[in-house]
C-alpha cells in the first residue's frame, strides 16, 4: 500500500511531527515495514525527538555552524545550496517496523519532514510492506 501526505511549511528551516497522520493510516496493520520518504532534494525525513523544541533549533544551529550559507557553487543557480546539502546528510526517507497496529519507536522519537528550504508545500510517500 503506498499513500500520499501533503504537508505545507511555514518557514525556511522547519521540523514538522508526522507522527499523527501516520498512526491512523498504519492502525489497522497487524505486522509490517513502513517507509516514509520525501522525493524533494531540499527537505528529509529523520526521526528524533518529539518533545523539546530546542532539539530542532539545536540541529538548525549545528547545521548553520557547519555548512555556512552563501559559499557555494550552486548558490549561483537559486541560493540553496546549503538546503540541498543538508538533505543529503540527512536523508529523504526513514524505516519503522509496525506490530498491531502500531509504530514501534521509541518513547520519545517521532518522524519528522525536515524543511530546509522552506515554505513550501512537500510530499511525504509511505509505503506499508
Amino acid at each position: 500500500m503506498i499513500k500520499e501526505l501533503r504537508v505545507k511549511t511555514e518557514n525556511k528551516y522547519e521540523m514538522v511531527d508526522l507522527t499523527a497522520n501516520i498512526r491512523e493510516l498504519v492502525k489497522e496493520v497487524k505486522e509490517g515495514i513502513l517507509t516514509l520518504y520525501t522525493p524533494h532534494t531540499t527537505a528529509a525525513i529523520i526521526i528524533n525527538e518529539n518533545t523539546d523544541t530546542n532539539i530542532s533549533k539545536d540541529i538548525f544551529n549545528c547545521f548553520g555552524r557547519l555548512i555556512p550559507e552563501g559559499t557555494w557553487l550552486h548558490d549561483a543557480v537559486d541560493n540553496n545550496a546549503t538546503a540541498h546539502i543538508k538533505a543529503s546528510l540527512l536523508g529523504p526517507s526513514e524505516t519503522i517496523p509496525i506490530q498491531n497496529g502500531k509504530l514501534l519507536l521509541g518513547t520519545w522519537q517521532s518522524p519528522m519532514l525536515v524543511e530546509l528550504d522552506g515554505p513550501k508545500e512537500r510530499k511525504v510517500i509511505l509505503q506499508i510492506q
